[in-house]
C-alpha cells in the first residue's frame, strides 16, 4: 500500500479533532472506525470521553478533500466515478494536496465454448468448423471479422531464440472459440486457406507481428490485418498511444484483462494445453474481437484544426 506523504502543516498533528471532522471520518470508513473503536473499548475501559479523544492523533487538513456524505466536494465535482455500478467497482483513495481516485475493474474471461485442437486431424477438422462459420457470416452480414492471436514458448537465455508460434486462437463471436495447438499439427490446407483469406479480416492489437512470426515459422501469410491500437487512435479522442489489449480493454470495457505471468510465459510446447492455458488464450482472441465490434460502432474523430 502506497503511504500519503505528511502534510506540511505539522501542527495540525497536535490539535484535537472537532465533533464535525470525527463525524465526518466515521461516515466515509466506517468499518474501520468500528474496528477501531472496538478495541479502544476493549483497552479503555473506564476512560471518560474526553480521555478517549485526547488519545486520537490529530489528521491533516489535506485528508479532509472529500466530503463523503456528498461523494464529492466541488474541487472534486469534475471526476465521473466508475460508470458501472458501485458493485462492479472497487476504489482506492490517496490523499496528499488532492485527491485522486483509482479504479479497479472486474476481470473479463471468455464464457463461451472452448474448442482445443491439437493433431492435424483435429485441426483440420476445425478450420472446417471456423470456414463454415466464416461462410454463413458472409452470407448475412457481408463482413467477417475474426480475433487473432499466437502464442510460443518464451526464451529467458541470452542468445537462445523463442520458440516457434505453438498456439493459435481465433475467435468470431461470443459462443464458440478455437485454440489450436499448430507446434503439435502444422498448418492444415483449410486453415491455411483460412488466414490467406483476403475477405477475412484478422483482428489484434499489434497483430502485424503476430502475421509475420506465423509467415517465419509456418511459411503461411495471415492476410488483411486490422490493428486494433491504430484503429483506437483513429476512433478515441485522446493523443494517439500505443494500446495494449489490456488498456483497451478497461478503456472501452470496464473490464480488466488478466495477464498471469506464469500463464502467460509459461511452456506453450506442452503435449497438452491445462484448463487456465486454454482460457488465457481464447479469452484474448474474444476480446480482440469484442474491442473490434465496439471500436467499429464509434466515429471516427474529426480533425476541426485549421
Amino acid at each position: 500500500m502506497e503511504t500519503p506523504p505528511i502534510s506540511s502543516e505539522s501542527n495540525d498533528w497536535d490539535r484535537p479533532f472537532t465533533e464535525e471532522e470525527l463525524h465526518e471520518i466515521d461516515v466515509a470508513f466506517q468499518s474501520a472506525t468500528k474496528r477501531l473503536q472496538n478495541s479502544e473499548d476493549s483497552s479503555s475501559a473506564g476512560d471518560g470521553d474526553e480521555n478517549r479523544r485526547k488519545s486520537r492523533r490529530r489528521l491533516p487538513e489535506s485528508l479532509f478533500v472529500f466530503d463523503f456524505q456528498n461523494e464529492a466536494t466541488n474541487s472534486m465535482s469534475s471526476l465521473s466515478p466508475c460508470t458501472r455500478t458501485r458493485s462492479q467497482c472497487s476504489y482506492s483513495f490517496r490523499s496528499s494536496t488532492q485527491a485522486k481516485i483509482v479504479m479497479q475493474y472486474p476481470e473479463i474471461s471468455f464464457k463461451g465454448r472452448v474448442i482445443y485442437s491439437r493433431t492435424t486431424k483435429e485441426v483440420e477438422n476445425s478450420a472446417v468448423e471456423l470456414l463454415n462459420f466464416v461462410e454463413e457470416k458472409k452470407r448475412k452480414e457481408g463482413h467477417v471479422a475474426l480475433g487473432f492471436d499466437i502464442e510460443w514458448r518464451p526464451s529467458f537465455r541470452k542468445g537462445v531464440a523463442p520458440g516457434k508460434a505453438a498456439v493459435m486462437q481465433i475467435c468470431g463471436d461470443k459462443s464458440s472459440c478455437y485454440v489450436l495447438h499448430i507446434i503439435h499439427s502444422g498448418i492444415p490446407q483449410t486453415l491455411q486457406s483460412l488466414l490467406e483469406d483476403p475477405t477475412v479480416v484478422k483482428v489484434g492489437v499489434w497483430i502485424a507481428n503476430d502475421a509475420y512470426k506465423v509467415s517465419v515459422d509456418h511459411n503461411v501469410s495471415v492476410k488483411t490485418l486490422e490493428d486494433l491500437s491504430e484503429l483506437a487512435n483513429k476512433k478515441l479522442d485522446e493523443e494517439p498511444k500505443k494500446w495494449s489489449l489490456a488498456s483497451l480493454t478497461e478503456k472501452l470495457l470496464a473490464k480488466q484483462l488478466p495477464k498471469p505471468r506464469k500463464i502467460r510465459l509459461g511452456n506453450w510446447e506442452a503435449n497438452e494445453l491445462s484448463k487456465e492455458k486454454l482460457q488465457y488464450a481464447a479469452t484474448d482472441a474474444f476480446v480482440s474481437w469484442y474491442l473490434y465490434q465496439a471500436l467499429k460502432s464509434l466515429p471516427e474523430i474529426v480533425d476541426n484544426k485549421t
